[in-house]
Parts: C-alpha cells; structure tokens; sequence
C-alpha cells in the first residue's frame, strides 16, 4: 500500500524495488492510493502494474482506503519516496514465519551521505527501539488479522503512524513491534529545504502538540 501526492520524483525507484518480490510472488498486488495528484504519479504506477485508486489527500485515509481492498494475508505500508533494500524480502519472510503476531518495521536510512542526515536517522531508531515509536519512512508490515484487531489505519491527516503503532504496543505490548536491519531509504528533500536543526525541531514540536491533544488537522497545515 503506498499513498501518494505528486510523487513522480521517487516513486518509480520506489516500485522498482518492490519488483522481485512481485516476480517471486512474495508480494500478490501493489496499490497506490492517490491524493489526487497533478504530475505523472497514477501513470508511473500504472507502468508498474500498481492498482491505482483515487482518494481525498491525506495518509491516513489513503492507507485505510488502500486495506479495505488488498487482498493478501499479510499488508506492507510504504511511503511513495522510500526505497526498500534488496535484503528487505529475507527478513519479511521470516517475520511473517516465525512472529506473526507482530509487526515490523524498517531501519530509517535517507539518500545522502549528510552526517546530518546520518545522525537523524541514528536518532529515529533510537526512539524506534527505545520508545517504540518509528516513522511511517520506515515501512509498516502486518498481518491482516492483526491489522484489523487493532482497527486499522485511522483517517487522519498527520500521524496516522504514531496512532496505529500506539494501538499496536497498547494491544500487544513491546515486544508486538519488530525492528527489521534491512534500511528503508528515504527522501531527505525536506531537511535539506528547511535546515536539518529545524526540521527536527518542528518535527519534535508537532508530536508533543500531538500527545498533548492537538487536532492532527492543525498540524498537518503546520507540517507543511
């Protein structure tokens, strides 16, 4: 499942990772939920045999649009600007073997050589494995039924990630998220834009207005 928004700059990276899992038929169907995009995103996917389907812009409904349609027994979240490891298949197949109860998540890379971007992302798993609390850049992979035991993706604008983990860790506890090695890469276009120190700061501030009862719809006109 991948939502998207005028993602034409890295999505075709995006599902050519995803190829050999589809010839080796670890992966069944792609689908790209579009918000509505005015570049040449529905037709990249297209070219890529991806499933496209049109939704209101905003992640959170886009994934839940995107579950109600899949098909297979296990969902595999994705970001349109992230690119997946080789390896990623190896460690999917043996999570969904030996811990199907859990989810798993990926190891937040970004495609620079940035020391900044290096140590963002060295802080993100940190918080990944300490609190529990990745980032939808690193993926989501979850069985179906537990997907559904813990409602899903709810349809929201901002955060939808920390929610449905949130749910995750409530339900299962701890030990219900995994971190897998291989690395999901992801765009750093927003930190070189902004300022690395200010891109962390505002990231770090919108959560906190999150946890403290923020509407997630204010935040995401601040997000952007």
């Amino acid at each position: 499942m991948i939502p998207t928004l005028n993602a034409s700059v890295r999505l075709n990276a995006c599902l050519e990772a995803l190829s050999p899992a589809r010839d080796s038929g670890v992966i069944g169907e792609v689908i790209v939920v579009d918000g509505g995009s005015t570049d040449e995103t529905a037709e990249i996917a297209r070219r890529h045999s991806a499933k496209v389907m049109m939704a209101s812009p905003g992640r959170g409904g886009q994934l839940r649009k995107g579950a109600e349609i899949a098909l297979g027994e296990w969902l595999l979240f994705l970001h349109g600007d992230t690119v997946l490891e080789n390896s990623w298949t190896d460690e999917a197949a043996r999570l969904m073997a030996d811990a199907p109860e859990k989810a798993g998540v990926f190891t937040l890379a970004f495609d620079t050589e940035d020391w900044r971007a290096r140590l963002v992302a060295k802080g993100t798993m940190m918080r990944t494995r300490w609190l529990k609390s990745p980032y939808g850049d690193q993926g989501l992979l979850i069985k179906r039924s537990v997907y559904d035991e813990i409602g899903g993706y709810a349809d929201m604008p901002l955060f939808e990630d920390v929610d449905i983990v949130c749910r995750l860790i409530k339900q299962k506890g701890a030990g219900g998220l995994h971190v897998l090695s291989c690395r999901a890469v992801t765009s750093a276009e927003r930190y070189v834009r902004e300022g690395y120190g200010r891109r962390v700061l505002k990231n770090f501030i919108l959560l906190m207005r999150y946890r403290f009862g923020a509407a997630p719809s204010a935040l995401a006109e601040a997000y952007r």
